[in-house]
């Protein structure tokens, strides 16, 4: 079942929150349901995150690749629980929280 994605452009959400609201959607989200995010910078810092804690429950696709402006879409290929708390991509480099 394919829903309309919710866009949220997190380059006018303060840093530390873009990671919480991100995964907030995300597990607030059906199986089969997606939503979007715009980005200043390539968000492949979180696509690893979400590897990490929600690893097997997405799927990740890429509509704009920079220079000035990433869109990704994630859906929710099936419901799960957390495998961890994100808090941030650790690394600094995508502007999150950093860990």
């Amino acid at each position: 079942m394919k829903t309309a994605a919710l866009p949220i452009d997190v380059r006018y959400v303060p840093p530390p929150q873009r990671h919480p609201l991100i995964f907030s959607t995300f597990d607030a989200l059906a199986a089969g349901a997606a939503f979007e995010i715009v980005n200043d910078h390539d968000p492949l810092p979180l696509y690893f995150e979400f590897e990490r804690v929600r690893g097997g429950q997405f799927a990740w696709s890429y509509l704009e690749c920079g220079p000035a402006r990433w869109h990704v879409r994630i859906t929710r290929t099936q419901a799960g629980a957390a495998a961890g708390t994100p808090r941030g991509c650790g690394s600094g480099g995508c502007g999150c929280s950093g860990g």
